[in-house]
């Protein structure tokens, strides 16, 4: 097999437990058309303890595109620690992200090589087809099948509307939509590295998509539909035990809402510790708890009075205040002293916590968790 050194696109499919969803998803793939030699697979998994890995290498062995696998240990479920893994083992110069239980359309990976473009990513959905749609799909057979007329009308049309909201959105500048449908979406490969890829604290069901989108945003990344030309259509399964009926109700929300949320993440592709931070530290180098903050951060990159930072820093008692360009501005407030502390301190800060400037292990801590 000749093995192209970076192609063009890598599609990365996540799995896991679902050898016959992954199955229809693996054949699809095979009957791409107008791609030739211009992408790779790589099947990201979970942990399944199936046939799933076998069934992987033998469909390698007949393909003509790369393949390659790649697993992670199953603890719960860890969506972007997943993704995050498949995004690094991937030589494409556009990562396009799937889930294991939806098809694509024979033209869905020609269409993203023609809409792709750096500083864009493109967003699909998915088209939801009944449980009894479904239980006939053989994947020996797939290539036989119109997939679209297995498409219900409803789900066509909440497409179509979602095309027109997308369209709308970007139309009118919105801070926040489009919103980015993770089973099913394209960005080029260096600006998910711009923003360290997916959160990993994000485990159980929901919200690491909506803060990849809300991050590629805040790294000037414009989020645009690609519905107007593909979309996947997803096998169904039961839902995962962890996913909630609302949104406000998931594992995840309380860290989703958090405020001070940093572009590049401090838990994605590479952890970034400290050292790896741009401060900016309290402005009045005076009292006890500024100097243990500044010994805490002895040797990361800090930056100017006035410059702009990622986490900015101010203390009380200092008589400092915010004065940065920051995207988290956290406030610590010594033991004993919080009944003076200003109310324009307190508005501004995005995280506020109580410590003791005696105890460097704690501000350490705190410190290691922010942002």
């Amino acid at each position: 097999m000749n093995i192209p050194r970076s192609p063009d696109l890598s599609l990365i499919v996540n799995s896991y437990a679902k050898p016959r969803h992954l199955a229809l998803v693996l054949e699809s793939i095979a009957l791409q058309r107008d791609a030739d030699g211009r992408f790779e697979l790589v099947v990201a998994d979970d942990g399944s303890t199936d046939a799933s890995a076998a069934m992987v290498a033998a469909f390698a062995d007949r393909v003509s595109f790369p393949v390659t696998w790649t697993a992670e240990p199953h603890d719960g479920f860890r969506l972007a620690r997943v993704r995050n893994r498949g995004a690094a083992v991937a030589h494409g110069e556009t990562l396009l992200f799937l889930d294991g239980d939806s098809i694509l359309p024979a033209d869905h990976v020609a269409a993203h090589l023609a809409r792709r473009r750096p500083g864009v990513a493109m967003l699909g959905d998915v088209i939801r087809l009944p449980e009894e749609t479904c239980r006939d799909l053989d994947p020996t057979r797939l290539a036989e099948v119109s997939l679209q007329r297995l498409v219900p009308a409803t789900e066509a049309a909440r497409l179509r509307r979602r095309f027109r909201q997308s369209w709308f959105y970007n139309a009118i500048g919105h801070p926040s939509k489009p919103r980015l449908c993770g089973g099913n979406f394209a960005v080029w490969r260096s600006d998910y590295l711009r923003v360290n890829g997916s959160d990993e604290l994000f485990r159980g069901w929901g919200q690491e998509d909506d803060d990849l989108g809300l991050r590629l945003r805040s790294a000037g990344i414009r989020l645009e539909s690609i519905l107007d030309r593909t979309s996947t259509l997803h096998v169904w399964h039961p839902t995962d035990p962890t996913a909630t009926p609302r949104w406000r109700d998931g594992v995840n929300v309380p860290y989703f809402l958090r405020r001070g949320r940093l572009t590049r993440c401090r838990h994605g592709l590479i952890p970034r510790g400290q050292e790896a931070i741009l401060w900016g530290l309290p402005s009045e180098a005076q009292g006890a708890l500024c100097r243990a903050v500044t010994e805490v951060l002895a040797g990361a990159e800090t930056a100017p009075v006035g410059g702009r930072c990622e986490i900015d820093i101010q203390v009380h008692p200092g008589g400092g205040r915010f004065i940065r360009p920051a995207e988290c501005r956290v406030l610590l407030v010594a033991l004993g002293s919080e009944d003076s502390l200003p109310n324009h301190l307190r508005r501004r800060a995005d995280r506020m916590a109580l410590v003791d400037p005696a105890d460097a292990s704690g501000i350490r801590a705190l410190l290691a968790d922010v942002g």
